[in-house]
């Protein structure tokens, strides 16, 4: 009970803060709360698109916090996480789970998307290792993974999970998502890579261009 009053007060805090800044910035909140509960996970998440990087991650596996820290901290997003999955059976869950409820709450924050540049790009560099991003919130979900991690288990991370968590996060936001590692060799860097190339993108792809009205696309709707 004292949790979920402390959570409450967060979420309402957190989103009061966001108003008070997007209303002075002349643009629309975006910022969402998603919670999703199933027999197999419990997951809370509070996103601001629009914020400075703070981070408050706990999914029960430490390497995926320290992904999604460095995603919050890349993209200048203000992300609150939580996840209480069954990793007495494996990790598989919790990181498809959290990559569904990720992909919702960005897609619950763009709203509209009227104004937005849509694409984004970046290459990113971390040391001998090389990401290659592109994103387009188009609203058709579609996934490109080619990575091939040496190592099988990054901390308590299963590497093939990097997958599963951006085919489960690219399908729940509608986004057409390319992900490439174009060189490499450290598992670690790799994925670190990939997480803060994801970062720039998408970004790039939230955020606004006033040459842009209404939304980007001959359809008249994303």
């Amino acid at each position: 009970m004292h949790n979920s009053i402390c959570w409450a007060a967060y979420a309402e805090r957190h989103l009061k803060m966001a108003s008070i800044r997007r209303r002075k910035e002349g643009n629309m909140v975006r910022s969402t709360t998603v919670s999703r509960k199933t027999k197999e996970t419990d997951i809370r998440m509070i996103l601001n698109l629009d914020g400075t990087g703070q981070a408050d991650i706990h999914t029960g596996i430490g390497f995926l916090d320290h992904m999604l820290e460095g995603f919050c901290k890349h993209g200048f997003f203000d992300l609150k996480c939580r996840v209480d999955g069954d990793l007495q059976v494996d990790g598989h869950h919790t990181a498809e789970d959290a990559g569904i409820v990720l992909g919702q709450a960005i897609r619950d924050a763009l709203g509209d998307k009227k104004g937005i540049r849509r694409y984004g790009f970046f290459l990113l560099p971390m040391d001998e290792s090389l990401a290659l991003c592109a994103v387009d919130l188009c609203g058709r979900p579609y996934l490109v993974f080619d990575c091939q991690f040496p190592a099988q288990k990054v901390g308590d991370l299963d590497t093939e999970l990097v997958r599963e968590f951006f085919y489960a996060l690219s399908y729940s936001a509608g986004m057409n998502l390319h992900i490439r590692m174009l060189s490499g060799g450290n598992t670690h860097h790799m994925i670190e890579a990939v997480f803060k190339a994801f970062a720039k993108a998408l970004d790039q792809a939230c955020s606004f261009d006033e040459r842009v009205n209404g939304v980007l696309s001959t359809k008249g709707i994303l």
